[in-house]
């Protein structure tokens, strides 16, 4: 069993959800999947895929287009809208979660959107296995699991180890967009991102926070103007929340070696 499990003692930056699927889940995935879902072959469970597995991203879309990832789509309210709103782009959509999938489908069937793909995987063991280098114009992580309980904090996904597989995904220029409305991750991720080589925060010093432990450090985005709403972000607000959102550029490739 342990030979064909390579992954399972790995830790994972997200709580797995149970796969039993809805029958309209069922329905919604068995109608569009061969449009909308990247099959990839797997090794050792549903969202770790096999080492030798490489993404074609122009044939998968079937076009050359900029290419943004979001890494944890949720129901697909943000990917939906962005593609209807930008369709000269390629989104692809990383979630662990096959009911949200199958919910981000039926957003993108609804609204008539042909420009998305999503794919069932772990991003963290994922992608530094199966994207091209430098194939990625933008990359969004937004309201990541924030694994609240200190002893749980080291499954958080934007890590050391995370920041070089983004910086490897992006192409020079290209923009890494984060978002939390939990305090504590939103340091960590200023941390994270500022101790990366091949990023530039581009807001450095900015909008500092008084609650920050470091207020002087700032380093906070405006709000990206293309986020949407969603029910995760609306459910922390309501519990007085507010959201940080944090953007940096990936260095020209010369400058950060």
């Amino acid at each position: 069993m342990a030979q064909n499990t390579p992954y399972m003692a790995r830790t994972k930056s997200f709580a797995r959800r149970g796969r039993t699927l809805h029958a309209s889940t069922q329905r919604t995935l068995e109608k569009h999947a061969d449009k909308y879902v990247i099959e990839v072959p797997r090794d050792g469970g549903y969202t770790t895929i096999d080492e030798s597995y490489r993404l074609d991203v122009a044939g998968e879309f079937g076009r050359q287009a900029p290419l943004i990832v979001e890494i944890g789509t949720g129901n697909g309210e943000q990917i939906v809208a962005y593609a209807k709103e930008h369709p000269q782009v390629n989104l692809l959509g990383v979630e662990v979660w096959a009911q949200g999938i199958a919910k981000g489908i039926s957003r993108a069937v609804s609204q008539g959107v042909d420009n998305i793909r999503f794919i069932e995987v772990d991003a963290a063991q994922a992608l530094p296995i199966m994207m091209p280098q430098a194939s990625a114009t933008e990359v969004w992580t937004f309201f990541p699991d924030p694994w609240r309980k200190a002893r749980h904090r080291k499954r958080r996904l934007v890590n050391d180890a995370f920041a070089l597989t983004i910086a490897n995904l992006l192409a020079d220029g290209g923009v890494w967009r984060l978002a939390t409305d939990w305090d504590d991750y939103a340091w960590q991720m200023r941390d994270v991102i500022e101790a990366c080589e091949y990023f530039e925060n581009l807001y450095l010093g900015e909008r500092p926070d008084p609650e920050d432990p470091q207020p002087e450090r700032g380093g906070f985005a405006p709000r990206f103007e293309d986020r949407v709403l969603t029910r995760f972000e609306e459910r922390g607000q309501m519990e007085g929340r507010g959201a940080h959102d944090l953007v940096v550029r990936r260095l020209p490739r010369e400058e950060s070696n």
